[in-house]
Parts: structure tokens; sequence; C-alpha cells
């Protein structure tokens, strides 16, 4: 009974230690990540944010060790300055949130943003007071970060930005990301 328990508790303890001494990687879809994944994590916290950059045209998640993956990702518009007003089709700038994560029957798993947010409003008013937007134009709303349609990855291979604003990772790689980052997560949108 002895040996029972003792031989899956050696087995896991190897398993860990050559986790531990695991190299960084390059899977084969060109996410970049850490090779250690913490799925044994018992914290209750969440370790995560979020960085995009408009200019590099990537996705980083960070954790309290530092750098944790790195995921190609496009926009709406070519124009990659901060969204001035619905409809437009720009990627926003700033601090948010996650707030929901959610299936899209179009393009599947997606992390819904808290945009428009107070920053988003106060930018917003004070563009339209001084006459940056039509004093009719409305800010808009429903901002996330979500896959391409699953036939449509060469989309983010080849920089072809194409949402209504919103931030787009390759359907395969988004499956990944959704899995481990949870609602509340912050999100920062450099431009």
């Amino acid at each position: 009974m002895k040996n029972f328990i003792v031989r899956p508790i050696l087995a896991l303890a190897f398993l860990f230690t050559l986790m531990a001494f695991a190299p960084a990687s390059e899977n084969y879809r060109g996410v970049k990540k850490r090779a250690v994944k913490k799925v044994f994590r018992i914290a209750t916290t969440n370790p995560y944010y979020i960085i995009v950059s408009k200019k590099d045209y990537e996705l980083k998640v960070f954790d309290e060790e530092g750098w944790y993956a790195t995921y190609p990702i496009v926009f709406g518009s070519k124009d990659l300055s901060d969204k001035m007003r619905e409809g437009d089709k720009r990627t926003p700038t700033g601090n948010f949130k996650v707030v929901l994560k959610k299936v899209n029957k179009k393009w599947g798993q997606e992390l819904l943003l808290d945009y428009p947010n107070e920053e988003s409003y106060k930018k917003f008013n004070e563009r339209k007071a001084k006459g940056l937007i039509p004093a009719n134009a409305r800010i808009g709303d429903g901002i996330a970060i979500h896959a391409t349609r699953q036939s449509e990855e060469w989309t983010v291979d080849n920089f072809y930005n194409w949402t209504d604003g919103c931030v787009s990772v390759k359907y395969s790689e988004m499956q990944d990301l959704y899995g481990y980052i949870p609602v509340g997560t912050p999100v920062t949108i450099k431009p």
C-alpha cells in the first residue's frame, strides 16, 4: 500500500523538476512562451496582466515572474492612433480590464474589455469639447481581445487589420490565451 502512494508522488516530483529547468521556447504556431505553465497554481489572486503594443503588433502576457507569453495580433484600422468615436474602426489606447469571457458564434472565444471606462469617457469628452469629433458622435463599446475566424488566421500573419476596433489573435492561439486569462486581468493598450 505504501508503494502505491509513494510512486505517484515521486513521479510528480520528477516531472516538476524537469519543468523547472526547461528553457524558454517557441511553439509550432509562433507563440513565444516560457516553457513552464503554472497549471498547479494554488494562489487565488490573478498573477497576469496584458500589454498590447500596436506598433509591434504584439500582445504580451506577464505574471509575477515577468514575461510569460507573446502572441502576434492585428487590429481594426490601418490607422493605429487612438479610437476617437464609434465606427472609426480604431483600437483604443489606455488601461482596461477583462470584464467577461464568452464565446462568439463568428470567431470563437473572446475577452471583453471594459471599454469605455472612465479614462475613455474623459478623452472622448475632451475631444468633443475641442471640436475634434462631431457633437453628435458616440463613444462606442464592445471592444474585446478575440480570435480570427478559424479559416482566417492568415490575417494575423499578413498584418491585415480587419476588426471594428478589437484586438484579434489567431483562432488556435486564442484557445490557449482564453484558457488561462481570468476575468479581472488588467490590459494596457499602447500606441
